[in-house]
């Protein structure tokens, strides 16, 4: 404090002057910041909760870069996904190419029409029927009453035997070599009266291999590989929802808000693609291979679905995100931020009450000179 004693008047204009020297250098200060809450002396209140909403959508804008990642993981699965139906279609169309070859192996057709699985014979407990293809027999020895399906399950289980058994599509027992040998029957169970299942004893000459149909078989199984290439490249930044990787897609900063999608394993073996059996030889080798194939697209598509769910709910969820930075941030703004137009008529209006207040100082300034006068 001044120990120069000043009259009332000047006194009371430099306070004046002060106090507006004061506020022009804080609205200045608003207009260089461009915030009317600069510190927490400005405003405690408005600063802290401006600060803490801008620092959660700080915690939120470091989640989007996550959230971004997931959407093109599922993306990239998705991609795959659609890529391996084209090959899996591929296979399928081979498959069923080759079954226009007619199969030139030998076959056997039973003479007893209209049966099923289930359908049972009069055994005498112990009977047997045999099928040899010139090297393995297979023997099915059966109970009183026993099935065509317990049949041709023991056919189809015996190991390294050259024959393949099914119904045809009119009920009957069909057996197919799946090589060039014969197709012996014989047993108990396959004479005269007692012949069971429409089978009877005697033997098939030897037929020979399809080479349209291997040549296909040689085909469908390149395309097994490439089916196996393509799930294993069709991930993203490590992640690969087509080779069993999961992933976990945090939603808000305190990570109580996520979802998990479950990775699957797409290459042929998880497709349930099986490599060409017996090289295509036998229609039931065939069948099966595009009852395979079917199963496999029909996993694809429900698959392409699941993640096209999630992908949407990600995409929701990003969408969600950024709304919400931008709501905090423009809540934390109205908090803090000046209004340049007000703060700039504001300024305006304190250089013209400075020049005011420096010229009433001036005044006052003057009054106390007139004391000078009376010594003149």
């Amino acid at each position: 404090m001044s120990d120069i004693i000043l009259s009332k008047s000047v006194r009371a204009n430099l306070t004046a002057l002060q106090s507006t020297a004061n506020l022009i250098s804080q609205t200045q200060n608003r207009l260089a910041t461009g915030k009317r809450v600069n510190s927490a002396l400005d405003n405690p209140l408005n600063f802290f909760t401006s600060q803490s909403l801008n620092s959660r959508a700080g915690d939120l804008n470091a989640l989007l870069d996550s959230v971004s990642n997931a959407v093109q993981t599922l993306q990239a699965a998705d991609n795959g996904i659609t890529s391996l139906t084209k090959l899996v279609q591929s296979a399928q169309a081979i498959a069923q190419q080759a079954q226009q070859s007619a199969a030139t192996t030998a076959k056997y057709t039973g003479n007893v029409g209209g049966l099923t699985s289930a359908s049972t014979g009069t055994f005498v407990a112990g009977n047997t029927i045999t099928v040899n293809d010139g090297t393995t027999t297979a023997t099915f020895t059966a109970a009183a009453t026993d099935t065509v399906g317990a049949f041709i399950a023991a056919v189809n289980g015996t190991a390294s035997l050259k024959v393949k058994a099914e119904l045809s599509s009119d009920g009957k027992v069909l057996l197919e070599a799946t090589g060039t040998n014969t197709i012996v029957i014989a047993g108990t169970a396959t004479v005269g009266e007692k012949a069971q299942f429409g089978l009877v004893a005697g033997t098939t000459a030897a037929g020979t291999l399809n080479t349209t149909r291997s040549s296909l078989a040689t085909q469908y199984d390149a395309l097994r590989t490439q089916i196996d290439q393509l799930a294993a490249d069709s991930g993203y930044n490590g992640v690969n929802l087509l080779n069993g990787d999961g992933l976990k897609v945090v939603f808000n900063e305190k990570g109580t808000s996520s979802q998990s999608i479950s990775g699957v394993t797409f290459n042929a073996a998880g497709l349930g693609v099986a490599a060409s059996t017996n090289t295509f030889q036998t229609d039931k080798d065939l069948a099966d291979a595009i009852t395979n194939i079917n199963t496999a697209l029909s996993t694809l598509r429900s698959q392409a679905s699941a993640f096209g769910s999630s992908l949407s709910v990600v995409q929701t969820r990003q969408d969600f995100t950024k709304s919400m930075i931008g709501t905090l941030k423009t809540g934390a703004d109205n908090l803090v931020l000046a209004d340049s137009n007000e703060e700039g008529a504001n300024l305006l209006a304190l250089q013209t009450r400075q020049q005011l207040s420096s010229t009433a100082l001036s005044l006052a300034a003057q009054a106390d000179q007139n004391v000078l006068r009376l010594f003149g």
